[in-house]
């Protein structure tokens, strides 16, 4: 079989990793608009129970992501000059390229094929091109190929008021924090984790 994997992100890479692992056989492809090192963001959370899940599925690259995050069992919560802390969660932080770049080299080590700097604005023709047999919509989440057969999908999307921006920092935090204020504006809520050893990511919302 031959696999398309549109978008090479998590979700494409680790697709493409766990097909070719399955089936050696297969021609699995994974295309991608940005470059190896390029990102959106700064730490991704995976649970206990998801780092249990990828070891069960890809021992490999799970072993290297253990070794990549910073854990902590710790959720406090910061409301009206109260600290509540919550424990035993078990969670852990990575970096979003540090993340992309393990499953980039396992999935060149198995034999993916990736290609880089690659926009795809027709994938019916790129799926002509490879010859594929199966197309993976992975180019996230304003995705051309799911926006072109919505029709077929029906996505069900639901607006609401609020904004958030995602940014890093080089306070260190503990615990996975939850932070409320209210101010003049409304109220703004933040939560922020370590993710390496110097940088935590720190998301703020508000209406």
């Amino acid at each position: 079989m031959k696999i398309l994997c549109i978008g090479g992100g998590p979700a494409g890479l680790y697709f493409g990793l766990l097909m070719k692992r399955r089936n050696p056989d297969d021609e699995v492809v994974v295309v991608e608009r940005n470059r190896p090192l390029d990102t959106f963001g700064w730490g991704v959370v995976f649970s206990d129970q998801t780092l249990g899940n990828l070891a069960r599925a890809d021992e490999p690259s799970a072993r290297t992501i253990l070794q990549s995050f910073n854990h902590w069992d710790d959720i406090d919560v910061h409301f009206r000059g109260r600290t509540v802390t919550s424990t035993g969660h078990g969670f852990c932080g990575i970096g979003r390229r540090r993340l992309l770049n393990i499953l980039q080299d396992r999935c060149a080590e198995v034999g993916v094929q990736l290609v880089f700097e690659t926009d795809v604005t027709d994938d019916q023709a790129l799926a002509r091109q490879y010859g594929a047999d199966l197309v993976i919509a992975s180019d996230g989440l304003n995705s051309r190929v799911r926006e072109r057969y919505q029709a077929t999908y029906q996505p069900d999307v639901d607006t609401r008021r609020c904004r958030f921006v995602w940014l890093g920092t080089r306070k260190l935090f503990s615990a996975f924090t939850f932070a409320f204020e209210q101010t003049e504006h409304g109220w703004f809520q933040a939560h922020a984790y370590q993710y390496d050893g110097d940088t935590s990511t720190f998301i703020v919302e508000t209406p």
